[in-house]
């Protein structure tokens, strides 16, 4: 008996040393926990997904091991999303993670047992999936990138970029509640900018936008970070770039691609977070107990080389708050 035990005590030491959780969660339960993942995109194309992968093997788990992973992609049709909802509830896995806050909601309509962990850059508590981020009430929690302070700060940095800014466009989705324009509005009135909302809800509208924007006068265009303004990216840097707006928004991907700045949480960073709620729900905590996490450390990137195009001269203030200067 004493060598039986020996033995495992050495097999299980061995593991810790390749992956120091992965004994501990393979006792969450009997059998190996099954976990469905709702994507707006695919395994391959969604980022977050893989910071997501990355959370849990930091955690011990290891996939077709001690955790089986059954994915779902709507492959960027959102009308397949209902659809894939059920199949997933209907399969009874132990918990299902969800990556958006467009994405969410077709879970929480088809399940209110399963328990649900969500990465979501939408107001949780507006949006009706939880009852608030400290207490959630219900089988929802997890994660979001939202915070209240975020807007006023990036408006805050363009302003201390270019002291004469007089009229800002804000780029929205309002079916993607998130109280970022709200929050440009009120600190726009603090800095007396004045703060123009283009309202878009499909690509459609993108034009429209652009026209309004320059038909006031905007100096900047703000880009509020939804699905929709994610996926165009590429063309909204591109016409900020021609008409020589400074551009600012809350991811670091936008200043990397062109925009002057980004204020914003590190979205690899906390999706990877999202990762222990999973864990304390496996290892038996209630979603309806467990708070909404919040980010709490914030990314300010700024490109050097285009301050540089639009004659803009960073502040030494600005240099040394930055998290990274492109250049």
């Amino acid at each position: 008996m004493g060598d039986i035990r020996r033995r495992e005590f050495v097999t299980l030491l061995g593991g810790a040393v390749a992956v120091p959780m992965a004994a501990h969660a393979q006792r969450v339960t009997k059998s190996v926990p099954r976990i469905g993942v709702l994507l707006y995109g695919t395994t391959d194309t969604d980022p977050n997904y893989g910071s997501f992968l990355r959370g849990l093997h930091q955690l011990g788990y290891v996939e077709n091991q001690n955790i089986v992973l059954e994915p779902r992609s709507a492959e960027s049709k959102p009308e397949r999303l209902p659809v894939l909802a059920r199949e997933l509830v209907a399969a009874k896995p132990d918990l299902i993670y969800v990556l958006g806050g467009d994405v969410a909601p077709f879970v929480r309509s088809a399940t209110s047992t399963i328990p649900i962990v969500m990465a979501v850059s939408n107001d949780p508590v507006q949006s009706g999936l939880v009852a608030s981020l400290a207490r959630p009430g219900g089988n929802v929690t997890g994660v979001t990138f939202v915070s209240s302070d975020l807007a006023a700060k990036r408006l805050q940095f363009l302003h201390e970029m270019a002291p004469r800014l007089a009229r800002v466009a804000v780029m929205w989705n309002p079916d993607h509640i998130d109280p970022e324009y709200r929050e440009t509005q009120l600190a726009g009135r603090t800095l007396g900018i004045q703060v123009q909302s283009l309202e878009v809800r499909s690509r459609t509208d993108f034009e429209d936008a652009y026209q309004t924007a320059l038909s006031v006068g905007a100096q900047a265009l703000i880009p509020v970070s939804s699905r929709l303004l994610t996926l165009d990216r590429g063309s909204i840097i591109a016409f900020a770039t021609r008409q020589r707006l400074l551009l600012a928004s809350g991811w670091g991907p936008w200043a990397r691609e062109g925009a002057l700045l980004s204020y914003g949480p590190d979205l690899d960073e906390i999706t990877q977070r999202s990762a222990a709620h999973v864990d304390k729900i496996l290892r038996g905590a209630t979603p309806a107990e467990l708070p909404v996490e919040q980010p709490t450390r914030f990314q300010l990137v700024i490109n050097g080389k285009t301050a540089k195009t639009l004659g803009l001269t960073i502040p030494d203030k600005l240099l040394a708050t930055a998290d990274e200067v492109i250049e």
